[in-house]
Order: C-alpha cells, then structure tokens, then sequence
C-alpha cells in the first residue's frame, strides 16, 4: 500500500517499537529499567508469569532495540536503550501539533458562535 505523502523511512523500527510497546507487561519492565539496570532475574520478581515468559518479553523489547541484554558471569544484567523511545516521542509530536492547531481552530470557532448564543 502507497501512502501519499507519508515518509516511510525507518517504519519499520517504529513498527517495531509500537508492537513491543502494546503489552502492559513489557511497558512495565521498560518503566522498571528506567530506573537502572538489573538482572533477568529481578524484573522476573514482581510478575505472576514464568521466568521463560518473561524472557519471551525481554526479547520482543531487544528486537525493537528498547533494551540490550548483557552477561556478567552469572549475572544477565538488562538495561534500557532509550533511542526507540525517542523515535516515537518525535513521531507524536508531529501529531500533537496537528491537535493543537485543530483544538485551536475549534476553539476560535465555538468563540464566534458565543455571542449568538447570547443573544437569544
């Protein structure tokens, strides 16, 4: 499909990034990594899910680049990889001026029909 107008360099990356992004579970260990790194083990602890399924989740999150996995000798230390994120930060703020200008446009409309309003 040809999208008119829309570039489409790199969409694959934020393709990536959205699709890792969609699961609760995932959104949660990326929050937990923001505050530094840790081991497989420790963003294990707080889900009722098995250690394989959180490893299922680590590597969704390392293929969209949102976290690099390490080894330590028996330490797996994961850590956040913040680049992605600033991928898609940049993609809404395109939209979020687009919202903008349309919420300001609405507003300037619904302010000319106040007076007529008032009037009867």
């Amino acid at each position: 499909m040809e999208h008119v107008g829309y570039v489409q360099s790199g969409t694959g990356h934020l393709d990536a990034t959205f699709a890792a992004l969609a699961d609760p579970t995932r959104r949660a260990i990326l929050a937990r990594l923001a505050s530094g790194e840790v081991t497989v083990n420790e963003l294990a602890e707080p889900f009722a899910m098995s250690q394989p399924a959180v490893s299922k989740h680590l590597k969704v999150l390392e293929r969209a680049g949102l976290i690099a996995r390490g080894r330590d000798a028996q330490r797996r230390p994961c850590r956040l990889q913040p680049e992605p994120l600033k991928t898609v930060a940049d993609w809404v703020a395109h939209y979020e001026h687009f919202w903008t200008e349309s919420f300001d446009r609405l507003d300037a409309y619904l302010k000319t029909l106040q007076p007529e309003k008032e009037q009867k």
